[in-house]
């Protein structure tokens, strides 16, 4: 039989699903946590204290990739090496999200991931495209747009081999209502996003079963008082999940205080729509095919004559979502629910988002401003982002 490695942590503060326990014990066994809690008497020596917040792994259901690598690959190596950077920075759990491109290569893309999902280095894959609006296509090649077709969607359902977690479509694009039913059918959540759709096309589409808001505001009409767009619907609708990108940027900070507001802590899911540019410098890159200039963090597409066009992607991590968040929630056991639990709990994920026996012991350790510290994963510390 084989011995379980044992460790103690004894915790400032640990985010649970009972709340926040102060002085907690956290004993693990292997890869997963045994107990949680505050202990009735002394510790022993063997205990490592541990100085702020842990929280739960962060879990990334929206990103492309990272340190230089796309998940848009057929090499393995490289969808790993992306993987593991956003391990790093605390993404304990991730989707691989996957661009708009012909539906022969989507496909051999989805046969690679789905490998990988596998393998454990995923817990699902993510297609944002190519059923899009073309005028709101943000980073995607508009000459790959396409409604959707029964055979294209049961290409894709087929290559991913029933590891296809989502789909992002706009609901207004011809046979998106059928597309949605099948894709349900197959198992598949799908989003809504990169959408001009009314009120109406928002109405059919989350009455046929769509029930997550691809990064809300971006790639979407503006709120306006007699032409609404989608964005209240998604705000107020109690059944959709929204996706927030939370580097300040993509949606301004008194914006994201307000959606979190409107909707309400346990519907929002933080996402970081990273891209291979994240924690690489400045300079030119590609997404999806297309060129894009990063210049102080921010990722655009090049337009004519060199000039910035639309956001592509970002360069952001769960961590820097996380104190961004921190600072505008002012409660990081909410933020901790945004970056982990919600997406844990709505995408059905095992054994992760929460810090409980019988958990994965997947951490994050965060100071009081949501700075993130040390990241472990399946009961062993990864070596921290910065070294």
């Amino acid at each position: 039989m084989r011995v379980l490695d044992t460790r103690h942590l004894l915790a400032e503060h640990a985010v649970t699903p009972d709340g926040v326990v102060h002085d907690a014990l956290i004993v693990i066994d292997g890869e997963r946590i045994a107990s949680c809690e505050t202990p009735e008497g002394p510790v022993g020596n063997e205990v490592e204290r541990i100085e702020g917040w842990v929280v739960p792994g962060f879990v990334d259901t929206h990103v492309h990739g990272g340190g230089g690598s796309d998940y848009a690959t057929e090499d393995a190596k490289e969808a790993v090496a992306a993987r593991e950077f956003h391990a790093a920075h605390g993404t304990t759990t991730s989707f691989a999200s996957l661009v708009t491109a012909p539906v022969d290569v989507l496909c051999r893309q989805l046969a690679t991931l789905a490998d990988l999902v596998d393998d454990g280095h995923f817990a699902g894959v993510h297609l944002e495209g190519p059923f899009l609006s073309e005028r709101q296509r943000g980073a995607h090649n508009p000459a790959l747009l396409r409604a959707p077709d029964p055979n294209s969607v049961a290409q894709l359902i087929e290559a991913g081999r029933g590891r296809l977690a989502m789909v992002t479509l706009a609901p207004e694009l011809p046979g998106a209502v059928e597309a949605i039913t099948q894709l349900l059918s197959a198992g598949v959540r799908v989003a809504v996003g990169h959408t001009a759709a009314d009120e109406r096309a928002l109405a059919a589409a989350l009455e046929a079963g769509a029930n997550v808001a691809t990064h809300l505001f971006n790639a979407m009409p503006a709120i306006h008082h007699r032409r609404p767009g989608p964005v209240p619907r998604l705000l107020t609708e109690s059944r959709v999940g929204i996706e927030l990108i939370g580097d300040g940027f993509h949606v301004h900070p008194d914006v994201l205080r307000m959606a979190v507001a409107a909707a309400g802590p346990d519907r929002v899911t933080l996402v970081t729509d990273a891209m291979a540019a994240a924690g690489m410098p400045g300079g030119d890159y590609t997404l999806g095919g297309l060129d894009v200039r990063v210049r102080d963090g921010r990722a655009r597409l090049v337009g004519p004559n060199g000039t910035a066009g639309s956001i592509a992607g970002s360069t952001l991590t769960m961590a820097g979502a996380f104190e961004l968040m921190t600072g505008i929630v002012q409660d990081i056991a909410t933020v901790a629910a945004m970056a982990s639990s919600n997406a844990a709990r709505s995408f059905d994920l095992p054994g992760v988002g929460t810090i409980a026996p019988g958990r994965r012991a997947d951490l994050c350790v965060v100071d009081g401003a949501g700075v993130l510290q040390r990241v472990m994963r399946g009961g062993r510390w990864l070596s921290r982002p910065d070294s």
